[in-house]
């Protein structure tokens, strides 16, 4: 049976990106007593509040209807921000060749725990990227982040 977000993601997509914006993420956290189902769009020229709240209001009846979240919860649209999770296969691909940041969960044979570079490759079970010159194959299920990382 399918978790909370990919529930969400199926039933919301089609209606976001009909009224032009691009689903980049669904996340359903629970940050101190509060539960947060977060929305996250995204398209080419930016996002601002009033597009958050535009798709806040095609969204809650739809969420409603269908009762996926049995606790209170509170619904946050927002935008990926210049800094984005890259938690997805068509994420990470899409940055190619962009600055990121990958944390691991642990130290690897490297010496690692951190990497800062440029991602060059994406797999089923492995990125790599290019840090300083230098080319790391990295094992997915060694990373617990990857984001871009902005360049002022």
């Amino acid at each position: 049976m399918a978790n909370i977000e990919e529930k969400v993601e199926n039933l919301i997509k089609n209606k976001i990106e009909g009224i032009g914006y691009e689903l980049y993420d669904v996340l359903y956290l629970k940050e101190g007593k509060n539960h947060i189902l977060r929305i996250v769009i995204d398209n080419e020229d930016g996002i601002s509040i009033e597009d958050c709240e535009k798709v806040n209001n095609e969204i809650t009846g739809l969420l409603d209807s269908v009762d996926y979240i049995k606790e209170q919860y509170f619904l946050e649209v927002s935008s990926p921000g210049l800094e984005r999770n890259l938690r997805k296969d068509w994420q990470l691909k899409k940055y190619i060749g962009s600055n990121v940041n990958v944390s691991l969960f642990r130290k690897d044979e490297n010496g690692f725990k951190e990497y800062n570079g440029i991602l060059k490759d994406v797999t089923k079970d492995h990125i790599t990227i290019i840090q300083e010159n230098v080319e790391y194959k990295i094992s997915r299920e060694k990373i617990a982040r990857v984001k871009t990382i902005f360049e002022f």
